[in-house]
């Protein structure tokens, strides 16, 4: 069964898997629609249409139009495909241009997620506004073409200023244990950079929904990994879904087989979603701290310490709801018999016991 996760700015009910368009052209009209067909199908109904190819907007246009209301499309304000291939634009007549081109061919008249697209240094967001395209996003946000605001980024600093000034109700964030802890082209930010952003989102309620999951295949690699070993689909997707205000994981798929092969995540063990042995190779300033990875589990004394963590680190980031779902645990950090099971578990280097006491402390229970 399709696991769905709420997006609390929009209300909107996501599928944690979604499916990305880079590569969907290649399939062609006839296979590229018995494709998405299987996807939604299967219960995915969140879409990206940052395609690599303008011809997969004509593949989405012919496989969902008649299921639209059921799906939900995040479509870039700054993406040209007047070339046919994908090109980056902030030339505003250029941007609005290739929008309607986009609602036309994708044979609907409205858009769920409306993206301040691919800003990863300071100067783009600058252009963007500066040349209108913001502006003309809020029209379209205003008539009620664009539902919500989205924002698509690599650089937490960027972001982080975005969101200080823009109501974005979705982030699109690269995220992979590979880019966490500085490996890869896109690896912008520090580790306790990307974790403040992850932090901020789900305090403010804005879903993320997760580009390169795989860095681009990589991970899946063994010779291309920075691991130097290879990281299953399962593994590289849970990572991800186990980060704070995550909703969606937007993975490529250009056959029926690759599709299915997500939508097999739910029914995998949870063994084979197992990422702890990351632990040795993520960096120094990433030791000691817990990734929610679960890891630990089973905790002898029936301690929830993953959840437990969460709540806490977003509690102390300000997040008040972190305080109220921490109550309703049927076990909390007062209930820790110090065994040291957890530690000894732990790949990260996390003193949980420790932990446990100064989370005692902290949340007052």
């Amino acid at each position: 069964m399709m696991e769905y996760r709420i997006n609390r700015r929009t209300g909107d009910r996501i599928s944690v898997i979604g499916i990305g368009s880079a590569y969907l052209s290649d399939a062609g009209m006839e296979r590229g629609t018995r494709i998405l067909r299987e996807a939604y199908e299967g219960g995915i109904n969140y879409f990206d249409l940052a395609a690599g190819n303008g011809r997969a907007f004509s593949i989405w246009g012919e496989a969902l139009h008649d299921v639209r209301r059921q799906v939900f499309y995040q479509i870039h304000f700054g993406a040209d495909y007047s070339s046919g291939t994908y090109g980056w634009s902030l030339d505003p007549d250029t941007v609005r241009r290739s929008v309607e081109w986009q609602l036309e061919t994708l044979r609907t008249d409205y858009i769920d997620y409306g993206f301040i697209h691919c800003q990863d240094e300071e100067k783009d967001w600058n252009t963007y506004r500066e040349k209108g395209i913001y502006r003309y996003l809020l029209r379209l946000h205003e008539e009620g073409v664009v539902r919500h605001l989205g924002l698509s980024s690599h650089t937490p600093s960027v972001i982080r200023a975005i969101l200080d000034e823009v109501p974005v109700d979705m982030l699109m964030f690269s995220v992979n244990p590979a880019y966490d802890c500085g490996q890869g082209e896109y690896a912008n930010g520090s580790t306790a950079e990307r974790q403040a952003i992850y932090r901020r989102c789900e305090k403010d309620g804005i879903g993320i929904s997760v580009m390169k999951p795989f860095s681009g295949g990589q991970l899946l690699r063994a010779d291309q990994s920075p691991f130097r070993r290879a990281l299953s689909p399962w593994q590289c997707i849970r990572y991800a879904l186990d980060k704070p205000g995550v909703l969606t994981i937007l993975a490529g798929a250009q056959t029926e087989d690759e599709v299915r092969t997500l939508l097999r995540y739910d029914t995998i063990p949870d063994a084979e979603k197992d990422y702890g042995w990351l632990g040795e190779s993520m960096p120094q300033e990433a030791a000691g701290t817990c990734v929610y990875c679960n890891h630990c589990k089973p905790c002898p004394a029936g301690l929830d310490i993953g959840l437990i963590n969460k709540y806490y680190d977003l509690a102390r980031y300000g997040d008040d709801l972190a305080r109220a779902h921490y109550a309703k645990l049927e076990r909390h950090a007062e209930d820790c018999t110090g065994c040291g099971h957890c530690d000894r578990r732990c790949p990260f280097g996390v003193t949980q016991s420790q932990r446990m006491q100064e989370i005692r402390e902290y949340m007052g229970m």
